[in-house]
């Protein structure tokens, strides 16, 4: 912020020589870096790492689960170094001809004449660059790496469903869980997302209107800087979207897997009893001829019957369940799946078209 406001365009340059949007980005890289400053800040006092990424609630799921988690967490911080690596090359590049071009001018009681400020300048706003999109990136990437852990659990529900021999209430106690920690993650970070998806979206649009409203001339040294500025901000708000939407289509698929495998069972169960129904000719004289293992077998029959109906029960319960609590990942009870996307690209695009008739006319 400092380095934009002491910037001076050398005298040499033409009278309509185009400033640069460095102020531009300062304010809405600063404001998203403010908010995951105070995200990390509260989680880290109130929950801790372990508690935040549930690492302890590991030791009661399986070890494929927990590879798999092992695995998530070296690709969710690769996902951070590719973004943050590039974007890095560019703003050094950019940095180098900027500060070669402009002049910084500061205070003579804060800065003697004889100390080279433009270097110290560079440094410092790297740095600060540096600080900024890491905090900004590393909450996306924290939050993206909780979805894919609740996702490789519903891999392991689903796994349940698939053995006709899993119970019910197994399958019912494991969805809670995951139902609870993902209660847990939209309370966590709604926050979050919702600041950072108003301030992305102002920052864009007011780039855009600005952009498009003067014929300056636009090129790498005075538009780099925002070209590198959306792309960071797009890029965490793609990580932290799609991977609550891919969580919350895990979670309202359940109900499907779990209706197919209530029919399975029942039909399974259904054979079974027809089976047992079509006696062989010989097998029923012999019964007529046992009147003793007559009444036995007939309570053996009725004690099956009642269980068989205890277990539809049970089955039709969990589907009943199932079905009026497939959430995924919600902001203040909206859940935010591809029905919620699908809408956020039509308000944007609508936002994109009114600021082109916008500029169209006042041209």
């Amino acid at each position: 912020m400092v380095s934009s406001l002491s910037i001076r365009v050398p005298s040499s340059a033409p009278a309509d020589y185009p400033i640069s949007y460095n102020k531009l980005v300062q304010l809405p890289e600063s404001v998203l870096a403010l908010i995951a400053f105070f995200t990390l800040f509260r989680f880290f006092k109130r929950y801790g790492l372990r508690q935040l990424l549930f690492l302890d609630d590991l030791q009661e799921d399986s070890l494929l689960i927990r590879r798999g988690y092992s695995r998530e967490l070296d690709k969710a911080f690769r996902y951070l170094a590719w973004i943050l690596f590039p974007s890095f090359i560019v703003e050094v590049a950019h940095k180098i001809i900027f500060f070669s071009t402009v002049k910084i001018s500061l205070p003579c009681n804060v800065c003697p004449g004889n100390i080279p400020v433009n270097p110290i300048m560079f440094v410092l706003v790297l740095a600060s660059w540096v600080y900024r999109t890491g905090v900004f990136l590393l909450v996306c990437v924290l939050f993206r790496l909780t979805c894919e852990l609740q996702i490789l659990r519903f891999e392991g529900l689903h796994k349940l469903f698939d053995g006709c021999e899993s119970g019910a209430g197994v399958i019912f106690k494991e969805h809670v869980r995951i139902k609870k920690q993902l209660s847990f993650t939209s309370h966590r970070y709604r926050f979050f997302i919702i600041s950072c998806l108003v301030t992305i979206t102002v920052s864009q649009f007011g780039s855009l209107w600005l952009v498009l409203g003067f014929n300056n001339e636009k090129n790498f040294f005075n538009s780099g800087d925002l070209v590198i500025c959306s792309a960071v901000q797009l890029s965490g708000a793609f990580l932290c979207l799609l991977g609550a939407a891919r969580i919350t289509h895990r979670a309202q698929g359940i109900v499907s897997i779990a209706t197919r495998w209530q029919m399975s069972v029942a039909s399974a169960s259904t054979r079974i009893d027809q089976g047992k129904s079509h006696v062989p000719e010989a097998d029923k004289t012999l019964a007529s001829n046992a009147g003793e293992n007559e009444s036995d077998s007939s309570d053996i029959f009725l004690a099956i019957s009642s269980q068989d109906s205890y277990s539809f029960q049970t089955r039709q319960a969990l589907v009943a369940y199932l079905q009026h609590n497939n959430g995924g990942i919600t902001l203040f009870g909206f859940a935010l799946d591809r029905g919620l996307l699908h809408t956020l690209f039509a308000f944007e695009f609508s936002l994109v078209l009114w600021i082109l008739s916008r500029v169209v006319v006042l041209s």
